[in-house]
């Protein structure tokens, strides 16, 4: 239904035709529609950073990292179009202002995984961001998030990996660039 209905509140009653169950089996397993959403939202993250982890062991770059985890994310909406307008976040207009802030955790939680793994850079690689860690791992975030947006506005006709890899290869050529060794 978040795929298919496009800017239209769901409704527990709607969501019950859709399943073929009454709004009582719904609510025996959740005690609200803001529950049903968090429910949502554990599964973005749980499936997200599970396999940041996974990344974070196999790869040892940090511009690979960064790149890995961006198209993760990038690719995950794109195969989960509905849960895409849940991370947008406009599906959630009209409900609880702790959805709202759940998703906002999770673009938090991650830019600070892409921020750390900026940091370590130096320790890890003598590479350092061409801009504070901060700066850079933001414009990481806010890039993730824009193409999310744009697939969810186009109701997901511009996917969001449309032209990535062009642009993750200009983003990432001004990364990171070797620390200077004081003589």
């Amino acid at each position: 239904m978040l795929e298919e209905d496009s800017g239209k509140r769901i409704t527990t009653a709607a969501l019950a035709r859709q399943v073929g169950v009454s709004e009582a089996a719904l609510y025996r397993h959740f005690p609200s529609k803001a529950r049903m959403f968090e429910g949502l939202i554990d599964f973005i993250e749980e499936s997200i950073f599970a396999r940041i982890t996974r990344i974070l062991e196999d790869v040892p770059d940090a511009t690979t990292r960064c790149g890995t985890i961006l198209a993760l994310l990038l690719g995950f909406a794109e195969k989960n179009p509905g849960l895409a307008r849940v991370m947008g976040g406009d599906v959630l207009t009209g409900e609880t202002a702790r959805l709202r802030q759940r998703v906002n955790q999770l673009f938090e939680r991650l830019e600070m995984q892409l921020k750390q793994i900026l940091r370590e850079a130096e320790l890890r690689e003598g590479l350092r961001p061409t801009i504070p860690a901060s700066a850079a791992a933001n414009l990481l975030a806010a890039q993730a998030e824009g193409r999310i947006s744009q697939y969810v506005r186009s109701d997901f006709k511009r996917l969001p990996t449309e032209h990535w890899e062009d642009q993750w290869s200009l983003l990432s050529a001004h990364l990171l660039r070797a620390t200077t060794q004081p003589a």
